[in-house]
């Protein structure tokens, strides 16, 4: 699990069919300060998260199938928690 805020959406013309009727989204991993920044990645939106959201990703392919109940699914990533707040000491 990995916190991130989401930085846009991806709209395609075609996909993979585990992928019908799903919104994804770009997601920016969240850093503390010192540590070397991530790139960003595609997530599946389980929660209809938008842009600006600070959510929390289930990263992991086994997690992220068994959450959408698609064991077979080419899914890696998916939005499982929209954050309210967030504090760092």
């Amino acid at each position: 699990m990995i916190l991130g805020k989401v930085t846009g959406t991806v709209v395609t013309t075609i996909s993979h069919p585990h992928f019908d009727h799903r919104r994804l989204l770009t997601v920016q991993p969240l850093m503390l300060e010192g540590e070397s920044a991530t790139g960003d990645f595609i997530a599946v939106d389980n929660t209809q998260a938008g842009i600006g959201d600070t959510v929390l990703v289930n990263r992991e392919g086994n997690g992220a199938r068994a959450t959408l109940n698609l064991p077979d699914g080419c899914i890696i990533s998916v939005i499982v928690g929209i954050v309210d707040s967030l504090y760092v000491e």
